[in-house]
């Protein structure tokens, strides 16, 4: 147990990080509140100073932290939201939050999560609840109209209270069944409760979250399935093979077909390489002639048990998969929209503290921001750089945040990137061309799926033909 004899530094420490912490679990109020208190309880010095500035990132208009910043620099007044946070988070209350922060299991209820939606002009916004171990259920409110409840799921998990596991099962669950919410809005689920024409009410569920949202392959050896959908244009239909066509000797075997949609450098209408194994590049069967921005050994297709693998051998530029559903990304992962490569990357720490005299400085207000996108120039430069508005950044030609409206592959609508529950979503809108996403490692393809290798976009053709040498 640390106490104030050993001075409030250790206490200060902590408290640093149980804000980080409070932010993290949605009560920001709370964490610029025990910020400003532990800044004012003890000496002016650099690190009453730094959690001040904590306090003041978190919420620059906070008027706790300004009257610490008063209290701290000796100016008189009433600080009465101050001292109430002082007496609220004292060394028991801290000590106490410390130990909830780093309990592995929980008993009353996780906080939850609350997004805005952009949706068809209208603000909507979806809150899921947890409601703790001894009323377990976790459920999910859609909210239009500021306030206006339109539909609400709910689910038990009184048979898993007892798992080992049980907080990360329900942190799943209250993730799943908010993605579950937000995707049905967005497919137009909920239309007619909208319009008018159905009731909304609370639905008892209890299959699993439906999410259909992908994952593709970000780690060598990593295997996600892709999910079959309707065969995208121009691709020929997949024929069943009957189960005795057999290669006869001397004979040779194509397992599949990639089609050429667009081609810079010019080059034949398709590859049909021979057997099961394949590389893309100069030095492999489909060579992709002319094409400067694919590697000599940009990746391999690999045939067996009946499937198609395509493995980024990370020696180029990359390979690139159309996304079929809305798909879940990680900072650092790049997409083509258009002839635009594009990265997500997390948004900088900010690093506008006091400097040691201590000066305090303020700019221009920012707005919150869940992420950022950064376009990837030719050579690897940075190019336009745009941060989401709080936790949405749409692109396209004439409408979004980020624009590009002399490429002329961009929709005037054409993606959305959108942070829910602690994931972060790429959807494509509708638009011609699609959206393209960078895989690593090894990712299953199938009938109808396009790749984009430097400038050239392929559709596989998933048919088996065999002819005489």
């Amino acid at each position: 147990m640390r106490s104030m004899v050993d001075g409030p530094s250790a206490s200060r420490a902590v408290a640093s990080q149980v804000a980080k912490w409070l932010v993290d679990k949605g009560r920001p109020d709370d964490a610029v509140a025990l910020l400003s208190a532990w800044a004012a309880t003890g000496p002016n010095d650099t690190e009453g100073q730094q959690l001040l500035a904590e306090a003041l990132r978190i919420d620059p208009s906070a008027r706790v932290a300004q009257m610490a910043f008063e209290r701290m620099e000796g100016i008189t007044g009433s600080h009465v939201e101050l001292d109430q946070a002082v007496t609220r988070f004292g060394e028991q209350e801290l000590r106490q939050l410390e130990a909830e922060m780093r309990r592995p299991s929980f008993r009353r209820a996780q906080i939850g999560f609350n997004n805005n939606i952009r949706f068809r002009d209208r603000t909507f916004h979806v809150q899921t609840e947890d409601s703790g171990l001894n009323h377990p259920h976790v459920v999910t409110h859609l909210f239009a109209d500021g306030g206006r409840i339109v539909k609400s799921h709910k689910r038990a998990y009184a048979e898993q209270v007892n798992r080992p596991d049980v907080a990360e099962y329900v942190r799943g669950l209250m993730k799943a069944q908010h993605l579950e919410m937000v995707l049905m809005l967005r497919e137009g689920k909920f239309d007619r409760i909208l319009d008018g024409g159905d009731a909304g009410g609370m639905d008892v569920l209890t299959a699993p979250p439906s999410v259909d949202l992908g994952k593709l392959a970000s780690h060598r050896q990593e295997r996600a399935e892709a999910k079959r959908a309707p065969e995208a244009p121009g691709a020929p239909p997949a024929r069943p093979q009957p189960t005795s066509l057999a290669p006869k000797n001397g004979a040779r075997v194509s397992y599949y077909r990639l089609h050429v949609l667009r081609s810079l450098f010019g080059g034949p209408e398709r590859y049909e390489p021979q057997g099961r194994e394949a590389v893309i590049g100069s030095e492999g069967a489909v060579s992709l002639d002319g094409d400067v921005f694919c590697h000599p050994r940009e990746a391999k297709l690999t045939y067996r048990d009946g499937r198609l693998w395509l493995e980024d051998l990370g020696n180029g530029n990359g390979v690139f998969l159309r996304i079929r559903t809305p798909v879940e990304l990680s900072y650092g992962d790049e997409f083509v929209v258009g002839d635009q490569l594009l990265r997500l990357d997390a948004n900088p720490i900010a690093d506008d503290g006091p400097d040691p005299d201590p000066t305090y400085f303020y700019s221009s207000p920012k707005w919150p921001s869940s992420f950022r996108v950064l376009q990837v120039l030719e050579g690897g430069g940075p190019g336009a750089c745009v941060v989401a508005r709080g936790n949405a950044l749409q692109i396209g030609a004439a409408v979004g945040d980020l624009q590009f409206p002399d490429d002329r592959l961009v929709a005037d609508q054409h993606c959305l990137i959108e942070e829910q529950a602690g994931t972060v979503v790429l959807s494509d809108m509708g638009s011609r061309t699609g959206v393209f996403l960078r895989i690593r490692g090894e990712q299953e393809i199938t009938q109808g799926d396009e790749l984009l290798v430097g400038r050239t976009r392929l559709v596989v053709d998933l048919r088996k033909t065999i002819s005489s040498r």
